[in-house]
């Protein structure tokens, strides 16, 4: 218990002494080490990296968690070195709202039906955010947080202790200055006034403590300035780690970019996918003219085009010739907008008026007078046939 209250009153002098040549320093009052200018440099460089990646972490963690409180519950239980519990995404609730909402409405019908699809996909969404959210956690966020709180701790301390050797270096050179300044006044000015003995003795008596000053100053100056020099190197090499610190982030944020291209380029393949099926949800459902409405494109009198001026049409009665008729004024409307269409979507044929599609094809489209506008005719070769709108993209 002794030797802890002297250790504790000596730290204490040591950290007041401290203060003092701090204080000092600030006012002017007293000369301070500079350190070498790589070191200042390396210092400056290892400040910038901290703080930047204090500002990318946070920004990053925003934009995979917007929710604060659920930063703050993860906080936690990192803290606490606990196993976070799994939380359901925004768009995997979005999508079980979305199936439970198709079961009450009935999912024969056609609301029902697609409440069913989009939020299977929207299941699918929130499942590749969860990944790609979990990904980017191990690749990236935990290095970040590991050279916070671990490299930046180790270089942090390393940089007080250096300080600290610093003042203490200057410290010395204080006191040996004084002690000089006190010799070489003494010496300058012997007291030669007393021709007693005794005064002789005392003086050299004073002469010898003040050059004993000098020598322990001396000593602890070079004490000193080793152990200073010892800490510079030190932190020295911790602060030229930086440049491996750097590597290991740029290999980070590259597997962060890679998860990201990763993470978008699935939401974007579901998202085409949920839009074919809506496509084709939409064709199904929706009731296809009549030939009043719009001419069949593979009947026999549209496929072989204009009837000749000496064409002539066999009548048996008013009855069959009725129809024939009808297919020859079908036949006969005036083609409109004839221009190119490429295919976006593979489309299978539902009954012989219609065209089957190939994804990437080009074709030619045009429309008649009185056609469901979302209907054209397209041709590919000899084949025609009514062909979805929405499966085309028209070209100029």
């Amino acid at each position: 218990m002794d030797f802890n209250v002297k250790k504790l009153a000596s730290d204490a002098g040591v950290f007041f002494t401290r203060a003092v040549q701090f204080t000092e320093e600030k006012l002017g009052q007293a000369e301070k080490t500079e350190l070498d200018p790589h070191l200042e440099n390396l210092i400056t460089r290892a400040d910038c990296t901290k703080n930047w990646t204090e500002k990318i972490l946070k920004q990053t963690e925003v934009l995979l968690q917007p929710n604060p409180s659920a930063r703050i519950e993860e906080f936690i239980y990192d803290k606490l070195d606990k196993k976070l519990p799994s939380r359901t995404t925004n768009a995997e609730l979005l999508g079980q709202y979305m199936l439970e909402a198709a079961i009450e409405f009935g999912p024969e019908t056609p609301y029902g039906k697609t409440l069913i699809t989009v939020g299977e996909y929207q299941k699918r969404l929130g499942g590749a955010e969860r990944e790609f959210l979990h990904t980017s956690a191990a690749t990236f966020l935990s290095p970040l947080r590991n050279f916070l709180e671990g490299d930046w701790r180790t270089i942090s301390k390393e940089r007080r202790l250096l300080e600290n050797r610093r003042l203490d270096l200057d410290i010395c050179k204080a006191r040996l200055k004084k002690a000089k300044q006190a010799e070489a006044k003494a010496a300058a000015a012997p007291d030669f006034q007393e021709t007693r003995p005794r005064n002789y003795v005392l003086s050299a008596s004073a002469s010898a403590l003040l050059s004993e000053e000098v020598d322990k100053a001396e000593h602890e100056l070079r004490v000193a300035q080793t152990e200073f020099d010892r800490q510079a190197e030190v932190t020295r090499l911790l602060l030229e780690g930086i440049s491996s610190t750097h590597l290991n982030h740029l290999r980070c944020l590259q597997d962060f970019a890679e998860a990201q291209a990763t993470y978008y380029a699935q939401c974007h393949h579901y998202m085409q996918d949920l839009q074919r099926e809506l496509n084709s949800q939409k064709i199904r459902n929706a009731p296809h003219s009549s030939a009043s409405v719009c001419p069949n494109p593979v009947s026999p009198a549209f496929l072989s085009g204009p009837a000749s001026s000496g064409a002539t049409i066999p009548s048996s009665s008013s009855s069959s010739q009725k129809p024939v008729t009808l297919a020859m004024e079908q036949s006969q409307l005036p083609i409109t907008g004839a221009r190119k269409a490429r295919v976006l979507y593979d489309y299978d044929a539902h009954d012989t008026s219609e065209l089957s599609l190939l994804a990437d094809e080009l074709i030619t489209v045009y429309t008649v007078p009185g056609m469901d506008p979302d209907w054209l005719i397209g041709e590919r070769g000899n084949e025609k046939g009514k062909v979805p709108v929405t499966y085309l993209e028209l070209l100029s």
